[in-house]
């Protein structure tokens, strides 16, 4: 996939509605693991992002491939620590879209440390991460609402 076709906007209200959309899937949220209680609220899934989007900490950015809306990917304050979450719609897994966004959004967003974070098994993200220069550091436990048990999150880290 040429990079060229990767195009990265910051996100509109009207994103939200895509992004709500993909975030439905089943299998996305089995993967993705650490999801919203209620993910299937439209309401209050509009409502929570579209506060993010003009919160000067956040940088939210729609991924679009040949024009087409495909993803999202963000930059976010937790712990007071910059953290890096990206979500790709199902259709598009395995194509390489996530690994060539999070290095267009790398250029984007200047903050480092970055850190990002996959459930253990989520062998596709952390390959992600790991292609754009991110480290594991380390392990955490957390309560994955998409599987309704605790599990284990790899933690990822770029310096530069």
């Amino acid at each position: 996939m040429e990079k060229s076709k990767i195009d990265l906007t910051i996100s509109t209200l009207d994103d939200l509605n895509l992004f709500f959309k993909f975030q439905l899937d089943v299998d996305a949220n089995l993967m993705a693991a650490f999801t919203s209680m209620d993910h299937a609220n439209k309401e209050a899934y509009i409502s929570k992002y579209s506060k993010f989007l003009s919160d000067p900490d956040i940088l939210i950015c729609t991924i679009r491939l040949n024009g087409i809306v495909v993803g999202s990917i963000s930059k976010y304050v937790m712990f007071e620590e910059n953290e890096i979450t990206y979500w790709i719609d199902k259709d598009y897994w395995g194509k390489g879209i996530a690994s060539l966004a999070l290095n267009e959004f790398l250029k984007m967003e200047s903050a480092r440390p970055i850190f990002g974070r996959t459930a253990f098994d989520n062998f596709a993200s952390q390959k992600v991460l790991m292609n754009n220069g991110f480290v594991k550091i380390g392990v955490d436990k957390g309560f994955a609402n998409a599987r309704g048990i605790e599990i284990e999150e790899f933690i990822f880290k770029l310096e530069i």
